[in-house]
């Protein structure tokens, strides 16, 4: 009862700061004027459709629910001005998409030196906008994006509905191109924009969207954003659902999420929120910071700014990490826990700490194109001052607490200080030579890594069929001696003691961790090949474990792949047939009948020779391999942690709520 009333108080003071920033925002909203003169065109439309791949990434799945993401960006910048509080988005049954928002509505002016609408011009050229040194918007996100227009460009067909000054307008678009000017069709006495568009199939490899996709990124846009409720539905037959995202805790909630399936170390989390001006008494930025140890050797520190997610972090986290390692240091030699000559890596200060950055400026500075990492140099600094007075604050009053997160530093420097001897076990001094790699290995001949790979395969059996089986120029074999130590319980200095580790991370030559180096690797595909039954489920899992901790560029950069062996042999005559599901194996005997022939299930790799294992599972061909993705982080974390950690009843409850999607299983 206590954590809860103490949990109920921190969430509280978020949402007090929450209303204080509504203030702020209703004193910078009041006197700011948004109409088509803020309306800026920097260029044409017409690349896009062309060259699609340069404006969104890619014309795949990825590239399919960004634009989803660019139409929900200008709602989500209308709510940082302080006008939208809503916001739905639909999944239609014909396969289109409607984002909805209450905010101004897009601005339906015409723009004399374009002879058009704001709204026509905002759809139809690319660039065109608020956000480009108007007032429409002082904090916005829209610049890291490619504007509603690309979403215009590569849809079949567009409708943007507007709602303003009284009156319902509407337009329509096909391919980018308007068919007819903005026109009034009624009146209404709600205020928003609503758009409608369906994906071009010309453009993108599927128009299929994913609602847990969708879902993930929603979830995380209401926890940035105090208050904001986001509505996603899907009303394609036979995949209905709907779910609501409001959390007035904001990010304390959002930390409280992350950690929902690990013991915390603090009573609550430290959380503050600071508001900076200038002479004139505007907000030019707002620092929010809320974080929370908890009892696992993972790292886990998300960053945003402007509610984009800075994957590769920048100025706000080198503050936020500069100034936790000083207050902690200080706090122990202080209290005569360390002394002078004995301070604690910023490493060491980490382990365990869950932690959500996000700040609001008005002039971002993204680096690269990605813009996934903050640079503006400013934010360093303001960052550092808020969290040092706020985390010294909170150690000095909670001795106790304190002294139990020191102490758990001072165990990781110890842990770290002995995986270092170990760490210098798995590393080579030269990718070309061979003698330094694991005896087990057998590696490939060719040397250009782009062209290698290389397969985890489970059991000395398996691993001799495969080595025989393999095409030796650019196929390597690295057999596991059973299953490998389940790093999720584990520090780094034991993990490096695990024989079967040791030999992956010397075989890859990337190293772990703070260390790793994806130039240096020497398989562009690492394929993890199990037996297709519940012990091999179980290996590949662990697998997944390892590279998700401690080599996630891995996963993140498409390198991991999962081998699918066939399940059976269908043998007619001297013809033998593979499948690898139930499903193909019973429309084969239903068109082909069953006399005559002989049914083989694998129960292992072992029972394949070299010929069916390279003709099944390793001929480039005909094999079949399943990529590893990371689509969403934060929930892959919370999975992996609930499936491999200490708590057996998280373990049983996912079970149980699970267990009626397994529909073979072998015991």
């Amino acid at each position: 009862m206590e954590n809860e009333e103490l949990n109920q108080n921190i969430t509280n003071a978020a949402q007090d700061a929450a209303e204080n920033l509504n203030e702020e925002k209703e004193k910078l909203t009041k006197s700011v004027k948004y109409d088509a003169s803020d309306i800026q065109v920097l260029e044409g439309l017409e690349p896009v459709r062309k060259r699609p791949g340069m404006y969104i990434g890619s014309t795949d799945t990825h590239g399919l629910h960004h634009l989803v993401q660019e139409v929900v960006d200008n709602s989500i910048d209308e709510a940082l001005a302080g006008y939208c509080t809503q916001i739905e988005v639909v999944i239609n049954e014909d396969g289109s998409c409607t984002v909805s928002d209450n905010g101004r509505g897009i601005p339906t002016g015409i723009i004399a030196k374009e002879g058009k609408s704001a709204v026509e011009v905002v759809l139809t050229k690319l660039h065109a906008g608020g956000k480009f040194g108007g007032e429409g918007y002082k904090i916005s996100g829209g610049l890291h994006g490619v504007g509603v227009s690309c979403v215009n460009a590569l849809s079949t067909k567009l409708i943007a509905d507007i709602y303003q000054n009284g009156k319902h307008h509407t337009i329509e678009f096909s391919r980018g191109r308007a068919l007819y000017p903005l026109k009034v069709v009624g009146s209404t006495d709600k205020t928003g924009t609503t758009i409608t568009f369906y994906p071009d199939a010309e453009i993108f490899e599927t128009t299929e969207f994913n609602y847990d996709t969708l879902k993930n990124r929603f979830r995380e846009i209401a926890f940035l954003n105090k208050g904001l409720v986001i509505t996603l539905e899907d009303r394609r037959v036979g995949q209905e659902r709907k779910d609501v995202f409001e959390f007035k805790g904001g990010i304390v909630e959002f930390v409280n999420y992350l950690n929902q399936n690990k013991q915390t170390l603090l009573s609550y989390p430290v959380y503050f929120n600071k508001f900076n001006h200038n002479d004139k008494g505007d907000v030019v930025n707002e620092i929010e910071v809320c974080f929370q140890y908890n009892d696992s050797y993972n790292e886990i520190i998300n960053t945003y700014a402007n509610n984009i997610n800075t994957e590769e972090g920048g100025t706000h986290l080198d503050g936020f990490k500069n100034a936790l390692t000083k207050v902690i240091n200080d706090y122990a030699v202080k209290n005569k826990i360390i002394k002078e000559t004995e301070k604690l890596s910023g490493e060491d200060c980490r382990e365990g700490i869950t932690a959500v950055i996000s700040v609001k400026l008005r002039e971002p500075q993204f680096e690269g194109q990605t813009k996934t990492k903050l640079g503006n140099s400013e934010m360093r600094t303001i960052v550092y001052k808020a969290m040092q007075e706020a985390f010294g604050d909170y150690l000095e009053e909670h001795p106790n607490e304190a002294r139990e997160l020191i102490l758990k530093s001072i165990t990781a420097q110890r842990a770290r200080d002995a995986a270092r001897n170990a760490r210098e076990l798995t590393r080579r001094k030269g990718a070309l030579e061979s003698t330094t790699l694991p005896g087990k290995l057998a590696d490939c001949s060719e040397r250009d890594s782009s062209l290698c790979e290389i397969y985890i395969v489970e059991g000395d059996s398996a691993g001799g069929s495969a080595k025989q089986g393999r095409d030796r120029r650019f196929q390597a074999i690295l057999p596991l001696r059973g299953k490998i130590l389940n790093v999720e319980k584990a520090r780094l200095n034991r993990i490096l003691e695990n024989a079967e580790i040791r030999a992956m991370i010397t075989a890859f030559g990337a190293g772990t961790g703070n260390d790793f180096d994806e130039s240096k690797l020497r398989y562009n595909k690492i394929i993890c090949m199990s037996d297709a039954d519940v012990d091999g489920s179980h290996i590949r899992i662990l697998l997944l474990t390892f590279f998700f901790r401690f080599m996630r560029p891995l996963i993140e950069n498409g390198h991991v792949y999962a081998a699918q062996p066939p399940l059976y042999k269908v043998t007619r005559g001297k013809e033998d047939i593979y499948f690898y599901n139930d499903d193909d194996l019973n429309k084969w005997f239903d068109e082909n009948g069953r006399k005559g022939t002989t049914l083989q299930r694998y129960k292992g790799l072992g029972e394949m020779n070299p010929e069916q294992l390279w003709e099944t599972t390793m001929n480039p061909e005909h094999r079949i391999l399943l990529k590893i993705t990371m689509e969403d982080a934060i929930e892959a974390d919370r999975v992996f942690t609930e499936l491999m950690g200490e708590d057996v009843d998280l373990r049983r409850k996912f079970i149980e709520e699970n267990a009626t999607l397994v529909t073979d299983l072998d015991v």
